[in-house]
Parts: C-alpha cells; sequence; structure tokens
C-alpha cells in the first residue's frame, strides 16, 4: 500500500467514523448519567429523515438540521418518560424506539415524497459543502505532513469538525466542571446527589437532551454530509456500532475517538477490496469485507475490551427516598 492510498483509506476513515463519534458522545452522556440508551439508532435515523426531507424542501442544510435535532429530541423525550418519569425499563424502551423509528421514518417520508421511502436527492445549499482549511493548497508541498493536512485533514463537511470538537469539549464538560461532576456522580450514587439538594431528574433529563443533539448531528450529517439525502434503513447498525465503541471506551471520550476512528478504518478498508487482495495476496469476497465491521465489534466486545466496569446506577431508575 502506497501513501497516497493511504491518505484516501485515512480521510474515508475520518468521513465514516464521524457518525459513530457523534453517536458514541451522545451514548457516553446518556450512559454517565446512569441512563442506558439502546435507542441512539432510532435516533440517528429519525434525525436523517427529518434532516433529509426538510432540507430538500427549504433548500437549506441548517434549517434541515434544525429539524433532525428536533426529531431526534423528540424520541429523547419518549425515551426520558419512559426510563426516568414511569421509571420503565430502560434497554426495551431504547429497543422499541428503534423499532418505532424503523417504521416511521419509511412511511413519512413515502408519504411526503412518493419515492419508495426515500427522499428526493439534495443539492446545493440544501446539503453540506467541503470545507478547505488555511494553507492547505500550498502546505500540499510539504514532504508526508503536507498531503495528510491537506488530503485527510482537510476538506471535509462542517459536523467533521463539529464531532472532532467534541471530544475535547466533552472532556472539560465532564472532568472539569461543577455539571460533569454531578452527572458522573448521578451514575454512580443517585442518592447521594439527591441527598446534595441536585434533582436527578433534571440531571438524567439534561443528559438525555445533550444525546438527542448529538445524535440528531449524527443523523444530519449522514442524511446530508455522508450522503446526498435519506434512504431507508440508512443507519445500518451504526448506533449499535456506537455502543459497542463506548464499552470498548470505558466510557471515557479521547477513548471513544480511537474506538470509533478504529471502526472507522475497518468501515474504510471494506469499501477498497482491491487493496486488501493486493495486500493479502488473495481476494475475500464482497459480502465478507461488508461484514467486517459488524464482526470486529463482535471480536472486540468478546475478548479485548477488558473490564469495562459501567456506570454503578446505570439501567436503574431512580426512586427518591421519603
Amino acid at each position: 500500500m502506497d501513501y497516497a492510498t493511504l491518505l484516501q483509506i485515512l480521510d474515508s476513515t475520518l468521513r465514516l467514523a464521524t457518525p459513530l463519534l457523534l453517536a458514541c458522545l451522545a451514548g457516553l452522556y446518556s450512559e454517565r448519567s446512569g441512563v442506558f440508551d439502546i435507542g441512539l439508532e432510532g435516533k440517528m435515523l429519525m434525525a436523517a429523515m427529518c434532516t433529509g426531507a426538510v432540507a430538500y424542501l427549504t433548500g437549506s442544510v441548517w434549517i434541515g438540521v434544525l429539524a433532525g435535532i428536533a426529531g431526534s429530541l423528540i424520541f429523547a423525550a419518549v425515551h426520558g418518560l419512559a426510563s426516568i418519569t414511569f421509571r420503565g425499563n430502560q434497554l426495551i424502551s431504547g429497543v422499541a424506539l428503534n423499532f418505532v423509528a424503523s417504521g416511521i421514518t419509511v412511511l413519512v417520508a413515502q408519504s411526503m415524497f412518493q419515492q419508495g421511502g426515500r427522499t428526493p436527492p439534495l443539492e446545493g445549499a440544501a446539503r453540506f459543502n467541503p470545507i478547505t482549511l488555511p494553507f492547505a493548497d500550498s502546505a500540499s508541498a510539504i514532504p508526508i505532513i503536507g498531503p495528510f493536512y491537506a488530503e485527510v485533514l482537510s476538506g471535509h463537511t462542517a459536523l467533521v469538525y463539529v464531532a472532532l470538537l467534541m471530544v475535547p469539549l466533552t472532556w472539560w464538560a465532564l472532568y472539569r466542571t461543577r455539571f460533569g461532576l454531578r452527572l458522573r456522580a448521578v451514575g454512580e450514587n443517585p442518592a447521594s446527589v439527591d441527598t446534595a439538594g441536585v434533582s436527578v431528574v433534571r440531571l438524567r433529563y439534561t443528559a438525555l437532551a445533550i444525546t438527542g443533539i448529538l445524535c440528531g448531528l449524527a443523523g444530519a450529517y449522514m442524511a446530508a454530509g455522508l450522503q446526498a439525502g435519506f434512504g431507508k434503513e440508512m443507519t445500518a447498525g451504526r448506533g449499535y456500532i456506537a455502543l459497542a465503541a463506548l464499552i470498548f471506551a470505558k466510557w471515557r471520550p479521547w477513548y471513544a475517538l480511537m474506538a470509533t476512528l478504529l471502526f472507522g478504518f475497518f468501515q474504510a478498508l471494506a469499501l477498497r477490496p482491491d487493496v486488501i487482495q493486493s495486500t493479502l495476496k488473495f481476494a475475500i469476497p464482497v459480502p465478507a469485507l461488508d461484514a467486517l465491521p459488524y464482526i470486529l465489534t463482535v471480536v472486540v466486545l468478546a475478548g479485548f475490551v477488558g473490564r469495562a466496569i459501567p456506570p454503578r446506577a446505570g439501567g436503574e431508575p431512580y426512586v427518591k427516598e421519603r
């Protein structure tokens, strides 16, 4: 594999890892607060449909993004009502939202556009355009570092850079602010937080709201950045892969970045069978390459995670003592 091919694969890695990273950080906030959220997939799917439909109708990708965030927040609110207010089973609530999103997104898109559950292709201002970073053209002449900056780091859409900036922002919010301290505490021992006079319910709803926003950005990126419109089941299990990456990262922001980049790299590699064949000297069936990221998910969780300890109060509804 030459350097130019490696740069192409790394460029694809960053693009493909972006929705995983946003969804993984979304799950990190909710699970740190003690609310397990299997419904990341459903929130991303709903956000993708809302973004694709509204961006096409208005011709503005940013209005589409706001619609995608709104759709994801509605699902987050439903999950909060079921698991926090009514103290239902968090896992069942999340799975139910995934099933609802799988059906309702196709139904709404079909009723609006009559294109088999898809939205029309997005063009122009209705989708994200790549951003060229400063000095990218002149830096390409610098050996090794220059092409990496110009071809891998530069030329992505705005949400790619937003996702990368969310990693240090999440680390700072969780480990350097009072809000982060309380959020982590409510996921470990909500009774002590309640005793200190802080509302457990409010903190958990706040965490779910952040989860909804980040999942909304992930779905919006898929519909208006990674692809040009919404398609049936376009998330393709990325919400579940994000959960696996979250466990692999042991609920830490910087580890989440590395985990999602790893999964994104395998997804990018699956799109280049020529590289795999030239490296291994034998052909691998395309369906096997498509399954590679999902096989990696199982292998990582089965044997390479080590001891990943979730928040102690995770999955347990809090009942205020009287």
